[in-house]
């Protein structure tokens, strides 16, 4: 009995530093939104054009396609092993892009410096993968407040880098590039030797205890969020006052230590008063127990214990070869392949390309966006991108799984609603408010080319590259008051495919209904059960 409670205890506190953990490894695993803060060095150290300076980057989300791997490999391989491959990936892709930018060595061919762009963009895939798949099991019960979180801290590693990088280097890309070589191989270390695969809620109170401390780790990250912003905005700070704004940030990081703590604390003075209180009927009802479960085998029929040796063998070979025969439904655990055999997996394909497809292709080249507005320091456009993507993320976990619990809403349809909010982006980015006139068109031509070219991932962009090449000739002839309508037609395609993603998201909600009511159908007869248990 010591050691159960000794275990319960343990894994109670396991679960809970590796999650931490993990919130670390999401919160340093944003390096391939962080291009832009080391793109205009890269392109005048090897003297390359703009276009070869995009295909740099589309050679960075190749990487990231080939996250599959680290898909396949998470069923197969244990969550150490996982974070070691993309540590060492990491390791090597941007070490050598630093060894590059600080000059230790030459420059090298550019064919090697896309391979090594490669390399550094699939290992968050693999850092990734390792840490929402093991949290996502350990927290079944609360899965979008822990995609949630996990996520939005992706989305705030940008600002992390950046204003980590501003307030100790003053924005030096060999200075930014060790940091995303070192810090993450450093963090996944940490996360191998705690993140663990635990045992999930098994009671409506644990779940409510897991809810709670969901809530710290929320408000520690809009924390986090928020003081980034302000620094953000703070003209040139002193070195001082940077070096305070790091100590402090790297206390923020690390306060959600103080979970497991309490959680530690909380489980043992539990169990040790349970134990103080029921000391005497732990140590004699087992034995009158075991008793009498000893005399009722005794008098069970000889016959009645033969015929269920030969019947439980014929009932485990009838059960296995149903489940040989029967493929997973929708709700119950798939493996890659399996999924790739569904209609739901490639319509959330299709959309999750169309919406994170454009998406990507203006967070990789905000730097040079900022650098054609005339801005010297594009830090601030980037890490304002990162913290309001942090919020979106954050916000959609937390909202997508209160009303599954309260009305039973299909998560795409929340996806759905984003892509709305992206098309009227386009959109406006499209016509010709204030800052997109016609006279600082010019200065801004070779951006035409950036949607197109860092989305090689997408199969959207063979069709927006054949867009694009139709007009490159009309758009290197023409005058810059001619331009407008091919600088429109970048966005408003954009604006389509969100659209379509649009469609395949309300569609794969209808799809999905029934096991999201399901869901909200069991959690809804858990809650009364508890409560009438409770009167």
């Amino acid at each position: 009995m010591g050691f159960h409670q000794t275990s319960s205890i343990s894994f109670s506190a396991t679960k809970w530093l590796g999650f931490v953990t993990a919130v670390w490894v999401q919160a340093i695993s944003g390096n391939n939104y962080t291009f832009s803060n080391y793109s205009d060095a890269l392109k005048s150290l090897m003297n390359l054009t703009q276009l070869e300076l995009n295909n740099l980057s589309v050679a960075k989300d190749v990487g990231k396609a080939f996250g599959l791997l680290a898909g396949l490999a998470s069923d197969r391989l244990p969550t150490p092993v996982i974070l070691l491959i993309g540590s060492i990936e990491g390791l090597i892709g941007y070490g050598t892009q630093w060894l590059v930018v600080s000059r230790r060595i030459q420059p090298l061919p550019y064919w090697q410096m896309c391979i090594f762009l490669c390399l550094g963009g699939n290992s968050t895939t693999w850092m990734n993968t390792a840490v929402l798949v093991t949290c996502i099991r350990n927290f079944r019960r609360n899965r979008g407040p822990v995609s949630g979180i996990l996520k939005g801290y992706v989305g705030l590693s940008t600002a992390i880098f950046t204003d980590l990088c501003s307030a100790l280097f003053s924005d030096e890309p060999a200075k930014f590039l060790i940091m995303l070589a070192v810090i993450p191989f450093a963090v996944c270390l940490a996360a191998i030797v705690f993140l663990r695969e635990t045992p999930p809620a098994a009671t409506v109170e644990e779940e409510k205890e897991e809810s709670k401390y969901f809530i710290i780790f929320n408000t520690v990250a809009v924390i986090v969020a928020v003081y980034l912003m302000a620094y953000g905005f703070i003209p040139n700070p002193s070195h001082v006052f940077s070096l305070a704004f790091a100590v402090i940030l790297l206390v923020l990081l690390a306060s959600p230590l103080a979970v497991p703590v309490h959680a530690f604390i909380r489980s043992w003075t539990l169990n040790r008063f349970k134990n103080q209180a029921d000391v005497e009927r732990q140590i004699q009802e087992p034995l009158l127990r075991e008793e009498k479960a000893q005399e009722e085998i005794q008098e069970k029929p000889a016959e009645e214990s033969a015929s269920a040796v030969v019947e439980q063998p014929q009932a485990a070979e009838e059960k296995a070869a149903v489940e040989v025969k029967r493929r997973p439904v929708i709700g119950e655990d798939h493996t890659i392949f399996e999924a790739m055999c569904t209609l739901d997996f490639w319509i959330l394909f299709v959309s999750f390309l169309c919406g994170v497809g454009t998406g990507l292709a203006v967070m990789n080249n905000m730097g040079q966006i900022g650098l054609a507005l005339g801005y010297a320091d594009v830090s601030l456009f980037i890490s304002m991108t990162s913290i309001w993507g942090f919020f979106g993320r954050i916000v959609s976990g937390s909202v997508s799984e209160y009303y599954i619990k309260k009305a039973g809403i299909p998560r795409p349809l929340w996806n759905a609603a984003s892509q709305i909010l992206m098309a009227v982006g386009y959109i406006l980015m499209a016509v010709a408010l204030p800052g997109f006139a016609i006279h600082r068109f010019s200065s801004r031509r070779n951006l035409l080319r950036s949607p197109f070219s860092c989305l090689s991932p997408d199969s959207l962009r063979a069709v927006w590259s054949q867009v694009f090449r139709s007009n490159l000739q009309h758009l290197n002839s023409q005058s810059s008051s001619g331009l407008l309508p091919i600088f429109r037609l970048v966005f408003i395609i954009m604006a389509v495919a969100c659209v379509v993603g649009f469609g395949l998201d309300v569609l794969l909600g209808i799809r999905t209904k029934k096991i999201y009511n399901k869901i909200y159908m069991s959690r809804r007869s858990k809650r009364l059960a508890a409560a009438s248990n409770l009167k």
